[in-house]
């Protein structure tokens, strides 16, 4: 593939805090590549020096002659003076743009109810954001750079985007903590850290069981040059040197890694507790209406919530996923019917708002002020413990909260949240401003808290990470369960603007669709396969078997060797056969390793 940018050796600092130390990269034509780390480590520094909007402090940055760079910031370009139309369609009629088929499909999904001919300055930043998105992604480009797409876009439109992308010729670099997203679209992740760029095969799921591994081979290596050292002292002190193996390739090495890691939570374990502390009455919504200017989002709807219930919510943008929360929690009442609450009930609620703090309160301070000791499903856990977990450390535990970053305030925010030991929890879009590190913390502080969780989000990722059971707002006055969750979400919601004439309804996509290397779903022709392809295949089930019986030969003569451990004949030939089987293991290992490069 032809290269078309690379970063030789380039350094950038800001201040005295070095982001990027002699970094070199490169992106070819064609390549999805994801770029994840943590808030405030470099990741949009990273993308402006790529895209020539900020000069590295040294090295070199070169690009390929005429190359056509399309990026979207995490700001916007438009003029507040112009239409609609004219930002994204360079003014042109109706029949003009929606001729093109292409046009047309990114206009009706990311312009969704935004009139064309509305003036840009009343537009509100998810509108502005969506409006960029479709300007960008109607160009021609080379090379698309994309800076958090997903922020304001709910799963359908998401899911989209993944499909979109993944069908154009474009190479794409892109920065989101949509950890779905990455998965469905990159086939390289690279991670911003501590001023160095490291790069991973793959979506995020390869990236987590690369990253996994590379700390287990770094713990291996570190083991053997510690018993290297006690063999050296040893050698010293007897004489004889000690004799090393070279380590050896084993292709279930990934399974290793996840085959005795246990259930992110006890789901019965959580619940006897929240039963408990909850009793079992928690919220029950009967008969209700819920009626918003003039919009009917719940007509004679009735939902229960039981102790240790965790449950996630979709729909549409203006569905009415925060007005529901605001049912569930009382700032809204009904139109009609009622919600019951139950008495040992401790309700917080997480709103899209940051909360109005005092930007003079230092961080550690106002946390112990609130509570010094929290408790835990497994125990009780101090606030400097808690700060630490959520990424609080040395100078930013006294901070002044108007110095935090929007991340690290909404960090915060969630933070002062569960020090208030909720046995209920409504998070309106919890995961945004906060970067995937922050999510695997937050994440697994949910694992073990055992109330009743109702999660309104857009990041699929952390939807079904979080919660067992999701529903929807349909459009029918109803809160509908998708026992198949979001999968089944954008097949109806395909099925029904199908019926209505809308769009044409594709094909049921798998469950599994989505590779666990972080490949999209392969295209018709890819499905089909080459013929070089489909033998990589065959070759593939053939060494598959074959080292199946190659194990089962081991596990019989190893145990040959205790039944004949004085026949030291027998023993001898045993070895031999155990040598042989291990020469043809390792020469069926390299070729499924070949074979496993041509399949996709």
């Amino acid at each position: 593939m032809a290269n078309l940018l690379n970063l030789e050796r380039v350094s950038k600092s800001y201040g005295v805090r070095p982001l990027l130390t002699d970094v070199s990269l490169g992106v070819s034509a064609g390549e999805r590549i994801g770029i994840v780390g943590r808030n405030g480590d470099g990741k949009t520094t990273l993308l402006e020096v790529m895209t020539g909007l900020e000069e590295p402090d040294t090295g070199r940055v070169s690009r390929t002659r005429g190359l056509l760079v399309g990026y979207l910031h995490q700001g916007d370009e438009l003029v507040d003076t112009h239409t609609v139309r004219e930002a994204v369609l360079g003014g042109r009629a109706d029949h003009e743009w929606a001729a093109d088929s292409r046009t047309r499909e990114v206009v009706e999904v990311l312009l969704a109810g935004v009139a064309l001919d509305r003036p840009v300055l009343g537009l509100s930043g998810g509108e502005r954001r969506r409006c960029s998105l479709a300007a960008l992604l109607l160009g021609d480009h080379d090379l698309l750079v994309l800076d958090e797409p997903t922020n304001h876009l709910d799963v359908e439109a998401v899911a989209w985007l993944a499909d979109h992308i993944a069908n154009r010729p474009s190479a794409l670099v892109v920065v989101t903590h949509d950890r779905w997203f990455l998965d469905a679209v990159c086939q390289w992740t690279w991670e911003v850290h501590d001023g160095t760029v490291d790069v991973y095969e793959g979506g995020y799921a390869a990236f987590v069981l690369a990253k996994a591994e590379r700390s287990r081979q770094a713990a291996a290596s570190e083991i053997r040059r510690q018993n290297l050292v006690r063999k050296e002292l040893a050698w010293l002190r007897r004489g004889p040197p000690a004799r090393t193996s070279k380590p050896k390739f084993r292709i279930d090495a990934a399974n290793q890694l996840i085959e005795d890691v246990p259930p992110p939570r006890d789901r019965l374990e959580l619940q006897k507790f929240a039963t408990q502390r909850l009793g079992k009455d928690v919220l029950d919504v009967e008969d209700a209406d819920l009626v918003r200017g003039d919009r009917v989002l719940l007509r004679h709807a009735t939902w229960r919530l039981g102790p240790g219930d965790r449950v996630g919510i979709v729909g549409v943008n203006g569905a009415g996923k925060s007005s529901v929360l605001g049912l569930l929690s009382g700032t809204i009442a009904p139109s009609a019917g009622r919600v019951r609450t139950g008495r040992t009930v401790a309700l917080r609620a997480l709103t899209q708002q940051l909360d109005d703090l005092d930007p003079e309160a230092r961080v550690l301070p106002m946390v112990e002020s609130v509570r010094r000791v929290t408790k835990v499903v497994d125990g009780e856990i101090t606030a400097s413990a808690m700060l630490e977990r959520f990424g609080f450390t040395g100078d930013r535990l006294t901070a002044r909260i108007g110095d935090l970053s929007g991340g690290e305030r909404r960090r915060f925010q969630l933070l002062l949240l569960l020090l208030d030991e909720p046995n209920v929890l409504l998070l309106d879009e919890p995961t945004n401003d906060l970067d995937i590190e922050t999510l695997n913390v937050l994440e697994d502080f949910l694992d073990g808290w055992p109330g009743t969780l109702v999660v309104v989000s857009h990041d699929r990722y952390f939807l079904e990470r979080v919660t067992d059971s999701t529903w929807a707002l349909l459009g029918d006055g109803q809160i509908s369960m998708l026992p198949r969750g979001v999968d089944e979400y954008l097949e109806r919601r395909a099925n029904a603007l199908a019926a209505a004439g809308q769009v044409e309804a594709p094909p049921t996509r798998p469950s599994g669709a989505i590779a666990a290397a972080g490949q999209p779903a392969a295209t018709p022709k890819a499905r089909a396969g080459s013929a070089e392809e489909r033998a990589a295949r065959k070759t593939l089930a053939r060494i598959d078997k074959r080292l199946e019986k190659i194990a089962e030969l081991e596990t019989g003569l190893n145990e040959q060797v205790l039944q004949h451990a004085h026949d030291y004949e027998r023993l001898a030939e045993i070895s031999r056969e155990l040598e042989v089987l291990a020469a043809e293991k390792d020469e069926l290992e390299l070729e499924w390793l070949e074979a496993a490069e041509a399949v996709e």
